[in-house]
């Protein structure tokens, strides 16, 4: 299958979608929600991009728009600039004292917001949401609420029993509106959602934090693990 890329002609395989192989090939198309352990979202718009099929250009969403033989591709033009000059405008509105959001003005000349909102550092990506659905696979958290209230949140704002900790929504913000708290602390990540669970410490290895529920179930894992005997030298593992 070949696409042409800003004029390159490219060869790449069914099921790659635009963003991918701009990426595989050396061209930046700025994202934000975007994730690559993560199933297409295009909830940003930041990475707009125009494409023909034979019936004209359209901007499209290039990190959930598949490729198709022939299809014609631009990652730069007057209208993708301004599509994503107009993102960067609303996302300074509430969040112009993030630096990842003030470095993506000064690309595009956004030097100030058009309008002011309560400062916010999360900018509703979805990216946290998403990493503890499919990664995690616990779904602890969602986006709720509309309009100017919609923030990540538990489910009807409960305090949830199903986080257990992890901190993969901490590594996958891209704005640090979720952060690492001090390790030495009982609270190992910070976020504005409430939980339920008390961290706990391993018995056994002292370092992973856990919730009391799973304690348990990790220290029976490593008791069995510093009991089993190696079977490439027979040693037992101390």
């Amino acid at each position: 299958m070949h696409i042409i890329l800003d004029e390159r002609e490219i060869e790449t395989v069914a099921g790659r979608t635009v963003l991918e192989v701009a990426r595989e090939n050396g061209v930046h198309i700025p994202t934000l929600c975007h994730h690559e352990a993560l199933e297409p979202f295009g909830a940003c718009r930041l990475c707009m991009v125009e494409v023909n099929t034979g019936s004209g250009w359209r901007l499209v969403a290039s990190c959930a728009y598949p490729c198709s033989e022939g299809l014609l591709v631009r990652t730069e033009s007057d209208k993708i600039f301004h599509s994503r000059r107009n993102t960067i405008e609303l996302l300074m509105a509430s969040a112009s004292q993030v630096p990842l959001i003030r470095n993506l003005a000064e690309d595009y000349g956004v030097t100030k917001p058009l309008f002011s909102m309560d400062e916010d550092d999360c900018i509703l990506c979805g990216l946290c949401v998403r990493a503890c659905h499919e990664i995690v696979g616990i779904g602890a958290i969602s986006v709720i609420n509309r309009g100017i209230d919609k923030k990540v949140g538990t489910p009807f704002a409960v305090d949830s029993m199903d986080c257990i900790g992890c901190a993969t929504c901490v590594l996958v913000c891209p704005t640090g509106a979720i952060h690492l708290a001090d390790i030495r602390e009982e609270k190992l990540n910070d976020h504005s959602f409430d939980t339920a669970f008390d961290p706990a410490s391993c018995e056994i290895c002292g370092q992973v934090k856990l919730t009391y529920s799973l304690v348990g179930n990790h220290n029976s894992q490593n008791a069995v693990t510093e009991s089993r005997p190696n079977e490439s030298s027979g040693e037992s593992r101390r």
